[in-house]
């Protein structure tokens, strides 16, 4: 069994609060690319997972692991699987590759050994294992609230092309979390839910990602890439999740092309189509 995992952008992130258990609620609105991993699922005598990109740990360390031994579990089956990634997506680059790994595992193995998974008890696995897992068990773009786990579903057709740049440069998540609760003093300006106000891509740039504030001046490179797409004609150039991946959406598909042009060689560049063709 072959299946297609694919990457997320976030369209627009705000950090509302941090929760007693440590964690943060965001106000997000999650968007799927066309940039993909491949995952393999074979029937197996025992559990295994492996990964083309040498960066990326296989065997037990790996989320996809959790992941069948989750599905496993739920099962009580006897019978295991072979699990082989073949990478595209850059790791820990803000664009959701391990998330979306574990949750084509989930969506798809219990099929492979025979069996069912209720889509509640997939969704209680898919947060044990991770915000974003919770998303990518579904295939539409959707509001992300809480710790991103409570969605809301919303048809969203970029009337763009979407130049993803991943400059190589790695983010920590919970660094980027705590330095922005510290320059913000712990506090969150309240701000209406983006599902309340959001209506169309007239307003996309109003959006924004929290994050920039403590990133950019961090890591001036990621910064200057989303200023590079905007001066090569994007209508929104934005860092997606934590970072450090930029996309910026173009109405025209040869200023996409230029644009991506400017970074191949130099970072990992991923033009999609606009919607429908990006599927």
């Amino acid at each position: 069994m072959l299946i297609r995992s694919y990457a997320k952008i976030n369209l627009g992130l705000r950090i509302v609060r941090r929760r007693p258990d440590g964690f943060h609620d965001i106000d997000t609105l999650f968007h799927r690319i066309g940039l993909f991993d491949d995952i393999e699922l074979l029937p197996a005598p025992a559990l295994s997972v492996s990964c083309t990109d040498p960066a990326v740990p296989s065997g037990p360390e790996n989320l996809c692991w959790s992941a069948a031994e989750a599905v496993l579990r739920a099962l009580g089956s006897r019978r295991s699987a072979a699990v082989t990634i073949t990478k595209r997506i850059p790791s820990g680059a803000g664009l959701g590759g391990g998330s979306s790994n574990a949750a084509a595992v989930l969506r798809h193995l219990p099929a492979l050994l025979g069996g069912a998974v209720p889509p509640d008890e997939l969704q209680r696995i898919a947060l044990r294992l991770g915000s974003d897992v919770p998303f990518f068990l579904q295939e539409r773009s959707a509001f992300g609230e809480g710790r991103g786990e409570v969605l809301t579903p919303v048809d969203i057709m970029l009337p763009y092309w979407t130049v993803l740049v991943h400059p190589g440069v790695h983010v920590s998540t919970p660094w980027a979390y705590r330095a922005l609760s510290e320059q913000r003093n712990g506090a969150h300006p309240e701000r209406e839910p983006m599902r309340n106000w959001f209506t169309g891509m007239e307003r996309i740039a109003e959006l924004g990602n929290d994050f920039e504030e403590v990133v950019f001046p961090a890591h001036p490179v990621i910064r200057d890439v989303r200023d590079h797409l905007r001066g090569a004609g994007a209508v929104i150039a934005m860092m997606s999740g934590s970072g450090s991946s930029v996309f910026g959406l173009f109405s025209d598909e040869h200023a996409a092309a230029a644009a991506a042009a400017q970074f191949r060689g130099r970072f990992f560049t991923h033009v999609t189509a606009p919607a429908p063709q990006e599927r």
